[in-house]
């Protein structure tokens, strides 16, 4: 039994890979399942040396911009509390 695997990758990566795979006479889905095996089998180790930052989209960007204003003039907080009685009375205070 297969099971169908679904992700995300840039395009032009996608299509080098395919390229690349293509010259070596396989398909994609046959690197990527051989890719898996050897992983399972511990004969593929995969070291992370670096991570690319995220780079947000324009809304998450203008999101965070609002946050961190809102954070240096310490507005838009609640206060912390110590147990879930004080939680919901702070709540129900506030509530319309």
């Amino acid at each position: 039994m297969t099971t169908q695997m679904i992700f995300r990758i840039d395009k032009k990566l996608k299509l080098a890979a395919q390229r690349r795979a293509k010259s070596q006479g396989i398909t994609l889905s046959h690197l990527y399942k051989q890719a898996t095996r050897s992983f399972v089998a511990g004969k593929l180790d995969i070291t992370i040396t670096a991570l690319l930052p995220e780079i947000p989209n324009t809304r998450t960007a203008r999101l965070f911009k609002v946050a961190l204003r809102d954070i240096k003039l310490g507005r838009n907080f609640s206060p912390s509390f110590d147990n879930a009685e004080e939680a919901v009375s702070y709540l129900k205070k506030y509530a319309s």
